[in-house]
């Protein structure tokens, strides 16, 4: 069911790994934080909602998070589910709007305890909400049209080609500074559907996204990656400022996931063969 919260239509979805297992645990954990509304689990962790680890995201982000088969599912997702599980609670994801992200509103406002979208962690963003330990390292790439006859970032000036990117994203900020004006889209399902119906001739998006989009016969028949273009960009979670126990549960959740190999086989399974720099423990 749909919501409206502060002007903006956000949509509240259930994560795919919630079982009768973790309810139970989640009844006998999450207690009452003295009459405050707040809920307090595992480790001493407040939440928003009392057995609820509630995930702001922006949706569709494939590989990282989409609604498949009805249910939000996703590497983003899968490893969140793995810190729901240490704190003895449920993952409950909120759809919001991507520029939510870069200012922490709905963590500010108590709508999320964390959000977790494919964001990439950068200075700017550093000022208004607190990152986990990276958990992806992220390289964009240039996707073009077959017929364009693009192969670069100088072809496709060269040869005025439109360019399109996600609005507020590294990547439209990236194409920005190499001095393009892209037509910016509020998604990547926008994104793609900008370069299906020809309202740009390329585009520039992370990685991972691309590969999840060529896995389609349809897209991997009409369309190429151009370049590969390495910005040094790492992902994380992030948490409203100050926010230290549940920042410290998340980073604690990816390095046993690290050590006993479930980050692995998550990555296996959502983004494709593993890269073992994707587990970086540091942020460049």
């Amino acid at each position: 069911m749909k919501t409206t919260l502060h002007g903006r239509r956000t949509r509240p979805l259930v994560a795919v790994a919630a079982t009768a297992g973790l309810v139970l645990v989640a009844a006998c954990t999450s207690t009452d934080d003295g009459g405050s509304g707040k809920k307090t689990a595992a480790g001493g962790v407040e939440l928003v909602k009392g057995g609820k680890l509630t995930t702001c995201t922006h949706l569709p982000y494939p590989p990282f998070q989409s609604e498949i088969d009805g249910k939000v599912q996703g590497f983003d997702v899968a490893l969140i589910d793995l810190v729901a599980k240490d704190l003895g609670v449920e993952q409950d994801i909120l759809d919001t709007p991507f520029e939510n992200f870069k200012t922490g509103a709905f963590l500010n406002s108590g709508e999320c305890d964390l959000a977790a979208a494919g964001m990439t962690i950068t200075e700017e963003r550093k000022k208004n909400v607190d990152f986990s330990a990276p958990y992806f390292n992220a390289t964009q790439a240039l996707l073009v049209d077959k017929k364009s006859g693009v192969r670069s970032l100088a072809d496709l000036k060269a040869k005025k080609v439109k360019l399109g990117a996600q609005a507020q994203t590294t990547g439209e900020d990236y194409t920005k500074k190499q001095g393009f004006d892209p037509v910016s889209f509020e998604s990547s399902d926008a994104v793609l559907n900008g370069l299906r119906t020809g309202q740009v001739g390329a585009v520039v998006i992370d990685y991972p996204v691309v590969q999840g989009w060529l896995k389609d016969k349809a897209n991997a028949a009409a369309f190429r990656v151009a370049a590969n273009i390495n910005t040094g960009e790492q992902y994380g979670f992030t948490v409203k400022k100050g926010n230290t126990k549940l920042r410290e549960a998340i980073d604690k959740a990816l390095a046993d996931a690290k050590a006993d190999g479930t980050y692995k086989k998550l990555y296996e399974k959502w983004i494709g063969p593993y890269d073992e720099s994707a587990a970086s423990p540091a942020a460049s």
